[in-house]
Parts: structure tokens; sequence; C-alpha cells
């Protein structure tokens, strides 16, 4: 069981309000306040007339999930927990004091609409790479790269979409993005614009939506485990070979 506060037995998961411990019952909470807070969460990305912020992705992890964990809203790094995430044996995210960086990367490019509708995947990845909470990720970075969608003109059918499938586009994603393998994956997905009074109910019918963050699989790492340390610079590695990622405007960075 993930538990970066190392109080799992009396707080329960992650310090839940209902001290709740049992996987089942903390996935059915989760979901119950997803689908509650989710119009209001969709309707502060709506009110948003200039670009969607860092601070507008902590707002939406926030909205949707503060009546069960008292900390949402808040990441990894603002919590000074979970500095080396990674699931199984092959994910592995950015440590926290890096994962507001990636997200802003992945926003910059997300707010550029010609970027996005081009390299839908690379945005979704850049949010997936930075993984900011402990729990809440995949459920706000599709809200978020939603609207993002929506501003440049189209949709994603995730109707369509198969979880493993996208969960192994996604894994890839992570650790070879110049391969663009969610690019490819997503563009097949992608379709005409959805009307955002359509949205509210395609969430709540969406297959999976109430796992896709995988949170009760992580592994969380001590800041000076040696073999978490290594696998982390191992994906680093990884991710800087081949072709140079670029920003919105061509330029080389360093993720």
């Amino acid at each position: 069981m993930f538990d970066p506060f190392q109080d799992h037995a009396t707080a329960g998961y992650l310090r839940n309000v209902e001290r709740l411990t049992d996987t089942n019952e903390i996935k059915r909470q989760e979901h119950f306040f997803f689908e509650s807070n989710l119009e209001s969460a969709l309707s502060l990305l709506q009110s948003l007339k200039g670009t969607i912020e860092y601070k507008h992705f902590l707002e939406v992890h926030r909205i949707l999930f503060r009546e069960f964990y008292p900390w949402a809203g808040e990441d990894r790094q603002m919590l000074r927990v979970g500095r080396l995430v990674g699931r199984g044996a092959e994910v592995q995210f950015e440590v926290a004091e890096m994962c507001q960086r990636a997200v802003e990367w992945g926003l910059n490019l997300g707010n550029d609409k010609a970027r996005i509708k081009k390299r839908p995947g690379e945005v979704m990845g850049a949010f997936a790479w930075g993984h900011p909470f402990l729990d809440g990720n995949g459920r706000t970075m599709l809200l978020v790269h939603t609207e993002l969608c929506h501003r440049a003109g189209f949709s994603i059918d995730w109707m369509s979409s198969n979880k493993g499938d996208y969960l192994a586009a996604l894994t890839h994603e992570l650790a070879h993005p110049h391969d663009k393998r969610l690019d490819q994956y997503l563009g097949g997905l992608v379709e005409k614009r959805k009307p955002r009074g359509d949205w509210v109910d395609h969430f709540k019918s969406m297959p999976g939506i109430n796992g896709i963050d995988m949170a009760n699989d992580n592994i969380v790492y001590r800041n000076d485990d040696p073999i978490a340390n290594a696998r982390y610079q191992e994906i680093k590695r990884l991710r800087a070979a081949g072709e140079p990622v670029e920003d919105s405007e061509g330029t080389p960075v360093d993720l």
C-alpha cells in the first residue's frame, strides 16, 4: 500500500477524511467525490479566459477531491513527501521538486492550439511525467487535457479508447517521449469537438475512469534510496535520448 506519510494504520490511505484502508472502499469514495464535483471542476476550466496555468491545474484537483483528501490541491513538493514515485517495474515519474516544471511544460504546449492538435499525446505525457499529486492525477489531467483540446477545436474519443492500450502507450511515453507513441494512439481517437454540455455525462460513463490513476499500485521510495535514484536517472537518460524535445516555439528543452 502506498504510504508516503507513514501513518496508514492510524490515518488511513493518504490521510483520507474517513481513515479508510480498504482499497475497494477507497476507490469507491474517490469516484463518488469525482462524480459529485465534476461539474464544478469543469465550470472552473470553462470560466478561464486566458491560458490555463499550474495554479488552475492544482485547483481542479482541489475541487475534485478536497472532501476526501484534506491535502487536495497540493503537489508532492508542497507536501514534502513522495519525492521519488514509481509504479511496478516500468513506470517512473519526475521527482517532486521538478513536478511543477513538468506540468507547466505540458501546459505551455497545450495552450498552443496548433501544437496540441498536432501532438495531443505529448501534452498528456508531460502531465503524466510530472505526476504532481499523491492520488487523482489521471482524472485531473484528463479534465485539463479535455479543456485544452476543446479550445483547439477537437475532442478525444475516450469512449473508443482501450484502457490497456492507452496505459501501454502512456507507459512508453514516460521513458521514450521522442517515439511519439502516445501521439500516435491519441491521434487515432481525434474527433469533432464535443459540446461542453455533454462532458459530465461523457466522463461519468467513461470505462475505467474510477481506476485510471493506478494510485493504489504505486511504490514510494526514500529520498536516499540508491535503487530508486538509479532507476530515476536511467529514465531521465532514456527521455533525453534520441531527438531533442522542443517547446511550443521549437526550442530544445531539458526534461
